[in-house]
């Protein structure tokens, strides 16, 4: 299935029925919806709990009112229009406001609607405070999907971060080895220009997107190949996703299969609550309980992820519960001085979030009230 056409329509969904596309219009028209003929090809229809169909088809349950559209409050970090900088070292430019589908569960959707301003198709502002910034050493490429891009422009961004000398890592946040690995199989100019840009002192990353193993399929492991042989790293990051990977065979299987193919996983982050993924979220602890038994089924070379959670404040690593306490450890932090903090939570079995705990909960209400 060479160039997979584009399906943004709910009603163009062969596997749905005529009542079934008159009620999801009603979340298409809150949340966007975009899919494509290969990935919709890989969903059993004749499975309502198909992981695939979950990950990119619509549920009503998505009108359900939770959470907040910018739960990390990625704006706060944002000292020019498409860059981040949060953590000391790594910069984050939104390059694409479109991706290959539309995952139900994504933290940025607030950027495929009409009113979005985060993201510029002049990334010279971005690049600018970058070379101003000598601590930045890694780059994060990502949106969107910087690979729904044609080449041409993406080289012409990389180019532009490989002359700053103190940039010795790009990575490129991408989907598109599951949700069209065509993207990669038949564009040889993709590896060639990552094989010119990925050099041996100065590496280009492909953080890759699996979420199930269902979507490694023989074209997608085609295409991780060819990433690989042109120089590219590999890993993989992906959410717990209730109905998804949500429980200990389906996370190991994905671990191992990864591991197979040569992607180490890197990541299972947290569901954050960003408006309309309450379906999608599980609860903190029972989250854990299931990496942890995941992890009980895999080698050491497929259990390398963290479970962490992208607060706020920073990435935070749950490293263990007990039966009053869960613990938790900064492993990323937006202020230098939160690296050193260690926390014991007394347990909530429905926290989905840090604010969530009581304790946490406490400590920045003082915080606020002390800085008024």
């Amino acid at each position: 299935m060479s160039k997979p056409k584009y399906v943004v329509n709910i009603d163009d969904v062969n596997g749905l029925s005529v009542q079934e596309k008159k009620d999801l219009k009603k979340v298409v028209e809150k949340y966007a919806f975009r899919a494509n003929e290969y990935y919709l090809g890989l969903i059993n229809w004749n499975d309502p709990k198909d992981p695939i169909r979950r990950l990119v088809v619509p549920t009503m349950e998505e009108l359900n009112e939770w959470g907040e559209l910018d739960a990390s409050m990625e704006h706060k970090y944002s000292p020019v229009k498409g860059l981040e900088h949060k953590y000391r070292d790594t910069a984050v430019l939104l390059v694409s406001d479109v991706c290959g589908a539309f995952c139900r569960y994504c933290f940025r959707k607030r950027i495929f609607m009409r009113e979005n301003q985060e993201v510029t198709r002049d990334v010279t502002e971005g690049i600018n405070y970058i070379e101003k910034h000598p601590e930045i050493t890694n780059v994060l490429l990502t949106g969107g999907d910087p690979l729904v891009m044609a080449t041409p422009k993406l080289e012409a961004i990389i180019r532009r971060i490989r002359e700053i000398n103190h940039v010795k890592i790009i990575r490129i946040g991408t989907k598109m080895a599951a949700f069209n690995p065509y993207r990669i199989v038949e564009d040889d100019s993709l590896t060639d220009m990552i094989k010119k840009y990925s050099l041996p002192d100065k590496r280009i990353y492909v953080i890759n997107h699996f979420n199930h193993p269902n979507e490694i399929t023989e074209v997608a492991e085609k295409a991780i190949q060819k990433l690989h042989n042109a120089g590219a790293i590999m890993c993989n990051q992906t959410p717990m996703i209730a109905g998804i990977n949500d429980n200990p065979e389906a996370l190991a299987g994905l671990f191992k299969k990864l591991s197979f193919i040569g992607v180490p996983p890197y990541y299972v982050f947290q569901c954050r609550p960003t408006a309309g993924n309450k379906p999608y979220a599980v609860p903190i602890e029972k989250g854990h309980q299931i990496f942890m038994e995941a992890f009980e089924k895999c080698s050491g070379l497929a259990k390398r992820a963290r479970f962490a959670m992208s607060h706020a404040t920073g990435k935070i690593e749950i490293l263990a519960t007990d039966k009053k306490n869960i613990y938790m450890r900064y492993h990323r932090a937006a202020d230098p001085r939160d690296y050193k903090k260690f926390m014991v939570f007394k347990r909530n079995p429905e926290a989905y979030w840090l604010d969530d705990y009581a304790e946490y909960a406490s400590m920045k209400k003082e915080l606020q009230t002390a800085g008024t």
